[in-house]
């Protein structure tokens, strides 16, 4: 069964059309990666299945469940099992490394011995176990974005939403965190939905892309077929 399905959805703001007649089936453990220009209605389709904002018309499943429909939210955010790395990261910064992580399993009413073996293991797969209590002010731009990854995959997501999260940094250290996302995706099999503006991004990251225009779907094609042009 398909993990998640958008079904004919539309959106506005103030009049102006963000997604028409958006329709999208996203199978278990798929990387996806949605492609387009500023503008285009990538993110909208990220706040859409995070729950943040509903969809004006048409429905959004997640794991046969209808979460939203025709202009209400059916499953709050909290409910969805869903997460999500932001292009500005937006971790606390008041909190550690490991605060930051323990943040949403307290929410979650997970217990204090899982909390920390859950914060331990995943700190140690992003190779970040040596900063529990390093905030991130004292952290670098690739080792900030090794936390909110963390943060997001500690909780056991049905599916991770990344919103371009690797535009801000340097060329060479882009490159090295794809290859991360990649070998974690490997070992842990979790659903991706990976928002970019960067062509060569969009191949390596998914194994299929949706080519965005306008608030539409352009085109889906598989990344095998993009490499051999």
């Amino acid at each position: 069964m398909a993990l998640i399905v958008f079904d004919c959805v539309s959106k506005a703001y103030s009049g102006q059309t963000a997604l028409h007649d958006f329709s999208l089936t996203v199978e278990p453990g798929q990387r996806v990666a949605i492609l387009g220009p500023s503008g285009c209605g990538k993110t909208t389709v990220l706040r859409l299945l995070a729950g943040f904002i509903a969809p004006d018309a048409g429905t959004i499943s997640i794991d046969g469940q209808v979460v939203a429909k025709n202009g209400k939210i059916l499953q709050q955010p909290e409910q969805r099992h869903i997460g999500m790395v932001f292009q500005d990261l937006a971790l606390w910064p008041h909190l550690t490394v490991a605060g930051n992580l323990e943040f949403g399993l307290k929410a979650q009413g997970i217990s204090k011995s899982e909390r920390i073996q859950r914060i331990n293991g995943i700190l140690q797969l992003v190779e970040m176990d040596t900063y529990l209590r390093t905030r991130p002010a004292q952290l670098s731009g690739g080792q900030q974005q090794r936390v909110a990854l963390a943060r997001a995959l500690v909780l056991r997501p049905k599916a991770l939403l990344m919103d371009e999260p690797l535009s801000n940094l340097d060329e060479e250290l882009n490159q090295h965190l794809r290859g991360e996302l990649l070998r974690l995706h490997a070992q842990l099999g979790f659903t991706l939905l990976y928002v970019t503006h960067d062509r060569a991004e969009a191949v390596e990251i998914g194994t299929c892309v949706v080519r965005m225009r306008q608030g539409s779907i352009e085109r889906i094609v598989s990344t095998e077929e993009l490499k051999s042009r």
